[in-house]
């Protein structure tokens, strides 16, 4: 791969913002007059470290990647907007995904003006990496695979992965928002031997911080470098690299919540399958679970009124009929099987 063919040139070309806390880096300092900040108020009227340094050697000793391995932004979008504005030339390029997916690619892409080309699943919703590389042309520059995926729950066959990996000279991400509920190796590790992989990953998941908004992206360090030449100066800010310091220092909360929602996956699962309204129960790798169900319109709004939200994927490519459901507590699963079990076409 030659990364510099596949960067915009005027991204090739940019200088980025220089800010005051890129320009000095040092700790020793005493009075800072160099940003333009009030001197009252401390710790809210300082900007925040750039490039989070203290929180990604915390979160370099949790994921086990190195450091220079990470670009930490304002949620996984952030980071799925800048693949876009680094790799894609708008109106002239493309990218290929698997469908149905996460809606956020499809979004961006249009936001970018980047053509976005959609390749089905099979019926069990698994990936033909041969399929996928027949969509890519000179052209594309992404191909982007969520592994577990959303909204489809499974993880996409390894082999097919490593298949796309080897066969497409351009940027492959692979979104592991998920991957802290299944047993598979994330692809994170694999990123010595392709240097054209990107990882995706989160703290909203299963580490239970969605309202921060942090978001990471694993890849090599040449295409970290550019994220960062491409970011907003402050991107990730001071409240939210404190909240995740303070996760990752509770690591035993963070198993303690993982084994009960997968202890509670493989109880409710069973429960909605034996439900008159489910028609198929999809296997799932993540936190949530597809069932296509007899009327998924009726049951949702059903649901509804009783105080209960479930996701409506019923005009989703290949999700006709099926609702989306997140693992809840004890208390809250129990609630919505009594809620089914009463509901009546």
């Amino acid at each position: 791969m030659n990364l510099e063919k596949l960067v915009r040139p005027n991204i090739q070309r940019l200088t980025p913002y220089s800010c005051a806390r890129t320009e000095f880096k040092g700790v020793n300092a005493s009075v800072y007059l160099d940003a333009n900040e009030n001197p009252y108020n401390a710790i809210l009227n300082r900007y925040p470290d750039p490039f989070q340094e203290e929180l990604k050697a915390e979160l370099a000793k949790v994921k086990g990647i190195p450091a220079e391995y990470m670009f930490l932004g304002n949620g996984s979008d952030e980071a799925i907007d800048l693949v876009y504005r680094i790799f894609c030339e708008p109106k002239e390029d493309n990218v290929v995904a698997i469908a149905p997916t996460y809606g956020m690619y499809e979004v961006c892409a249009d936001i970018n003006e980047v053509e976005y080309r959609p390749v089905l699943l099979d019926d069990d919703f698994q990936l033909d990496a041969d399929k996928l590389l027949a969509a890519c042309d000179a052209h594309t520059k992404v191909v982007w695979m969520c592994s577990p995926n959303n909204p489809t729950g499974n993880c996409m066959k390894r082999e097919e992965i490593i298949k796309v990996l080897n066969g497409f000279q351009g940027i492959v991400v692979i979104d592991e928002a998920y991957s802290d509920f299944t047993l598979e190796r994330p692809f994170r590790y694999e990123l010595p031997q392709y240097p054209n992989l990107i990882v995706l990953n989160t703290m909203s998941k299963a580490w239970a911080s969605a309202a921060i908004r942090l978001g990471m992206a694993f890849a090599s360090p040449d295409i970290i470098a550019l994220f960062n030449k491409v970011k907003y100066p402050y991107n990730v800010n001071l409240l939210t690299q404190q909240q995740a310091m303070e996760m990752l220092h509770a690591p035993a909360k963070f198993q303690q919540w993982l084994s009960v929602i997968t202890t509670e996956r493989s109880h409710l699962m069973p429960a909605v399958a034996e439900l008159p309204i489910c028609k198929r129960l999809y296997r799932t790798d993540a936190n949530f679970f597809l069932v296509r169900v007899t009327d998924a319109d009726s049951i949702y709004q059903y649901l509804v009124k009783h105080g209960i939200i479930v996701r409506n994927r019923n005009r989703v490519a290949l999700c006709g009929n099926c609702l989306r459901i997140t693992i809840g507590t004890p208390q809250e699963n129990c609630e919505l099987l009594s809620a089914l079990r009463q509901y009546k076409s």
